[in-house]
């Protein structure tokens, strides 16, 4: 990619994240354009100054080439929002990172994730509940997504590996780190049957202030998140919280009332989570009872224009058959027939009974348009 170097420099800059850098494709164009924006244009546009002021030292400071050559050094692939194949989950969340370090391989069965998120310190109640459900679920063809911390965390991510399924850890460092470093082999061992992926620049080391925003790209990643252990002050509650507000599904594990360690998960509970005490529950709930017939289905069952002219119409937000089909100018059971086989495909799915979302994006060209602006903290 020609641009990928100014996405790189854009990645450094303290105070551009996703809504000023979108504003500023919006001014200007492109990439490229926007990063050789005079100041005073900058001026014009009424850019935040200390913003403006660390695009102007990045610029002044930073040898872009040097950037893709330690990309390259590092063996990390890149993914941005001009990217097709960067990731359709992560793209429909308000805050998708324009920049997406990747070391490993991330691959179309992805798409069906689901994060298992908990505490540091786990009872051996929650470790061997953490290692049977994301055994079961990876033994399903379900991705399991975590943060790669001591405790649930890696539990989720060996118990996938131990099941022969694949596993991403999201890094609140550079992916160029490994933290914490008694996980190296670990880490290695995702890379090569998963991803170790950060929005974080090469080179940062991890901070605590880094995990609370990574755990929005741990939501965005999935379907679902699910929590098996945590106490009212764990950082899985602020992941469920992503979820939540990207219409992704919230799932607990039940716990002892008379255990701190499943404080969080019952309060999650209480306010409405989904209850989980099997793989089933999960598989039911996001309807992947059938996920193998759907991989295969993807495989051998060509896509088509009424497929695509569908996939326009849908997004993240719930969508019913009747209004589809008035959108499209097409009887509701002709609407209906190809909505089957695109949720065998795992194309689409039902948010709730007659209502439809999209799951994948099918064209390059749709890939690659960044989703809304929208109400965000900047990074």
């Amino acid at each position: 990619m020609d641009n990928l170097r100014y996405w790189l420099g854009f990645n450094l800059v303290r105070g551009i994240g996703p809504v000023r850098l979108r504003a500023l494709l919006e001014v200007f164009g492109d990439i490229q354009s926007a990063w050789d924006a005079p100041e005073y244009t900058l001026r014009e546009i009424r850019l935040d100054p200390r913003a403006r002021e660390n695009l102007l030292k990045v610029r002044a400071q930073v040898d872009l080439e040097e950037l893709l050559r330690r990309v390259d050094r590092v063996g990390a692939q890149v993914f941005t929002w001009e990217s097709a194949d960067y990731p359709a989950l992560l793209r429909q969340i308000p805050d998708a990172p324009p920049v997406l370090f990747v070391r490993g391989a991330l691959t179309s069965s992805d798409e069906w994730a689901v994060a298992l998120v908990g505490t540091r310190k786990a009872t051996v109640y929650g470790r061997e509940v953490a290692h049977r459900l994301a055994g079961e679920l990876a033994q399903n063809g379900i991705t399991i997504i975590s943060g790669l911390a001591r405790g649930i965390d890696a539990i989720a991510h060996r118990a996938a590996l131990e099941a022969g399924g694949r596993t991403i850890a999201v890094l609140g460092c550079g992916v160029d780190h490994i933290y914490p470093a008694d996980h190296r082999d670990l880490a290695e061992a995702i890379i090569a049957n998963g991803a170790l992926v950060s929005d974080y620049p090469l080179g940062t080391q991890p901070e605590s202030a880094n995990f609370p925003a990574r755990n929005r790209i741990i939501s965005g990643l999935s379907l679902g998140v699910l929590v098996v252990e945590a106490g009212l002050k764990s950082g899985a509650l602020i992941t469920a919280d992503f979820a939540a507000d990207h219409g992704r599904e919230v799932f607990a594990v039940p716990g002892s009332i008379l255990s701190p360690a499943s404080e969080g998960c019952n309060r999650l509970l209480r306010d409405g989570a989904a209850i989980v005490t099997t793989a089933q529950d999960v598989l039911e709930t996001l309807q992947l009872g059938l996920l193998p017939e759907k991989q295969a289905a993807r495989e051998i069952l060509p896509d088509n224009p009424l497929e695509a002219a569908i996939l326009k119409q849908l997004s993240a937000e719930p969508c019913h058959l009747d209004a589809l089909a008035r959108d499209l100018a097409l009887p509701v059971a002709t609407v209906s027939s190809t909505l089957v086989m695109m949720e065998l495909k795992g194309m689409t799915r039902q948010s709730s009974p007659l209502h439809y979302v999209r799951v994948r994006e099918e064209s390059a060209d749709y890939a690659a348009s960044p989703t809304p602006a929208a109400s965000s903290a900047e990074s």
